[in-house]
């Protein structure tokens, strides 16, 4: 209850964070570009209501990565049509590479004004000029402009085929929505299938498993015998020593028998672990094919990945619209911008209303003071490295409780299916809505709990990958080794928490306990069934990996083989496309992700059937009393008999 109020009370916050950036924030410093002066070019009520491009003065300053992240060059920049502010000389200049009209020698990109290079006759031109005078009257190379603006044109070329990108999505998206339907049914259809051959399918793969390696033994036996007698085969790899060349080593018989002995070890592993695990074995079977039948009863569970989507992309959209906002609260900040590099004022902050009244331009002839940034000194703009710091926690404490609250409602949804003594006819009528309910209403601070913790261990993540970031150009090795292990001993951390917070909602779905006692209760039932569960949790991974792979790929293949024009009954219907890939790695990844969808639902139920199976096996004995609620398959497997309803019920 206590981690409930808690959680209210920082999205309540979090809302009010949210309100503060959107006052003191403008998206436009970072959508519309501003001049030396700080005015946004091209917007109502500013002096630049009717200048909308940005051009620099002298673009070989721009020769920096400054330019590419955020577009502020240390340059004098002037939004079109204000030649008024400068010598005619220096607009004139400026204007041989943006006037419009002239032979197109400039490209627009993000409002911002770039010379347009093209060759001709093996020589590199803008607007048919090899040549140009600089701001200063020197005469330059058109190549020293090409090499100062190499980056800028290189977004511009990759902004071309971005262009032809979206235009193929937009002549090609209902057929993607079609190749996505087409998963989704295809998804439908192996989770039906998985009731009756989940089985079949798991002992072809194994028996093909054992044989691919008795081939394996067999052809390492053929190359051993094959090499007696040929000169120098029998040598030692401590003979030959280390060679680079690999293929020497398999000249050598000895490596073909070490070959076959490690191929006959990993053989007689897997017949032996067949041998003495193949009840669990088929009792993981069994729950696969009792998750599919419970899927059948409860078809709406297939479609509650959507409601978590939603949830997580309006967390997502929450979280970018705030921290936009905060990086662009601050007040416009000014600096000397001179051409002296021995200037002592030189990137000082100054005042642009009090600059000319200074004794700057005495000491450094030709300096200005020009727009930098957005910042500020105040109390507000100091602590916004922390409000962002509080925006991507709270991110990842709400991404990780919509993550939270779908699996417990799913959980409670499936548990209600297992506990059900007669399926269907005891199953609850909304058995999904009424979970979710139940877990609104009952459990949000236990699914906060968990959240909290996964979240901060993500926030350490974070920190470290940009400590990480930060210090990669460091000659310290063992700072770069400290944080290796950190890194990776918090990656194990965040896999475990994950492994014990999913058992936990599936616990407090059963019971209705708060995190720590489901969480303590999940993992001790776990490790009680350890065997049962690695066998479960690798079998459901193949079967579910194998189905995904079939829908992606089939409809991959599918895809392919229409936007190539390669089915002539759809021939006439195929979009002209720049890219014909476009659409179809859209439509493999978008496919896999559906089968994501689909089969992590089916994950779920079987993660909740199993931690119910083994309840049942503790709380249960088969007596009248205690009637065992497993299914009819899992009684044969276990050899146990199954009360009838009227025995049960007396």
């Amino acid at each position: 209850i206590i981690c409930c109020v808690i959680f209210i009370v920082v999205i309540l916050g979090y809302i009010a964070l949210g309100v503060v950036a959107w006052v003191h924030g403008d998206p436009r410093k970072v959508i519309y570009p501003t001049d030396s002066y700080g005015q946004f070019c091209g917007q109502r009520d500013t002096l630049n209501e009717n200048k909308t491009i940005l051009f620099y003065f002298n673009i070989l300053k721009c020769a920096s990565p400054v330019v590419l992240i955020n577009l502020q060059c240390p340059t004098t920049q002037v939004s079109e049509n204000a030649s008024y502010r400068y010598r005619p000389d220096q607009w004139n200049y400026f204007r041989q590479f943006c006037k419009p009209g002239f032979n197109n020698p400039r490209k627009v990109f993000l409002k911002r004004c770039f010379p347009d290079f093209s060759t001709k006759n093996g020589v590199l031109t803008v607007a048919n000029q090899t040549t140009f005078k600089d701001g200063r009257g020197k005469t330059r190379n058109v190549t020293d402009l090409r090499e100062a603006a190499n980056g800028i044109n290189n977004v511009l070329d990759a902004r071309s085929v971005g262009m032809k990108i979206f235009e193929d999505y937009a002549i090609s998206w209902y057929w993607i929505l079609i190749g996505l339907f087409i998963a989704m049914m295809l998804s439908l259809l192996f989770l039906v299938l998985l009731r009756f051959t989940a089985g079949v399918l798991f002992w072809i793969f194994i028996f093909g498993v054992i044989g691919i390696i008795g081939y394996g033994i067999w052809h390492c036996y053929w190359e051993y015998d094959h090499l007696k007698g040929i000169p120098g085969s029998d040598l030692t790899v401590y003979d030959i020593g280390f060679q680079t060349d690999f293929k020497v080593y398999l000249q050598l018989r000895q490596t073909w028998l070490a070959f076959m002995i490690i191929l006959c070890g990993v053989e007689v592993i897997i017949i032996l672990m067949l041998i003495f695990l193949r009840n669990r074995i088929r009792i993981a079977i069994a729950l696969l094919k009792e998750g599919s039948r419970a899927i059948g009863y409860i078809m709406s569970t297939l479609f509650y990945p959507i409601v978590t989507f939603l949830l997580i992309a309006i967390c997502i959209s929450y979280w970018a619209v705030t921290a936009v906002f905060l990086a662009t609260s601050g007040e416009p900040v000014y600096k000397v911008m001179a051409n002296q590099t021995l200037c002592k004022y030189a990137n000082l902050t100054c005042d642009p209303e009090t600059f000319n009244t200074t004794n700057v331009t005495k000491l450094c002839p030709g300096a200005q003071c020009t727009f930098a940034f957005y910042g500020g000194e105040s109390l507000y703009h100091k602590y916004i490295f922390i409000f962002q710091l509080a925006n991507a926690f709270v991110f990842l404490w709400l991404v990780n409780f919509a993550i939270a609250l779908g699996q417990c409602t799913l959980a409670g949804a499936f548990a209600s299916y297992y506990w059900a003594y007669r399926k269907p006819a005891d199953i609850p009528l909304w058995p999904l809505f009424s979970s979710f309910g139940r877990a609104i209403r009952y459990h949000t601070g236990s699914l906060a709990f968990g959240a909290l913790i996964l979240a901060i261990v993500q926030l350490i993540r974070v920190i470290l990958e940009y400590l990480d970031h930060k210090l990669k150009g460091t000659q310290n090795s063992f700072t770069r080794f400290l944080l290796c292990c950190l890194k990776c001993c918090f990656w194990c951390l965040e896999k475990f928490l994950k492994f014990i917070n999913r058992n936990a909602y599936i616990m407090i779905a059963i019971y209705g306990k708060n995190f720590c006692t489901s969480a303590k209760e999940a993992f001790f039932l776990l490790m009680r069934n350890v065997v049962r569960v690695a066998v479960l949790d690798k079998v459901t991974d193949f079967l579910l990996f194998l189905g995904k792979i079939l829908v992606a790929g089939g409809v991959g293949v599918l895809a392919f083989f229409f936007f190539t024009q390669r089915i002539p009954v759809f021939a006439q219907e195929v979009p002209m496309l720049n890219y014909y890939w476009v659409p179809l790695l859209t439509v493999i990844i978008g496919s896999y992700l559906v089968a994501h969808g689909f089969f992590s639902v089916y994950a779920m139920c079987v993660d909740t059937l199993f931690l119910c199976f083994c309840e049942d096996l503790e709380r249960n004995d088969g007596s009248t009393a205690k009637p065992y609620f497993m299914s009819a398959s899992l009684h044969r497997i276990l050899g146990k008999k199954k009360l009838s309803p009227k025995k049960a019920a007396g």
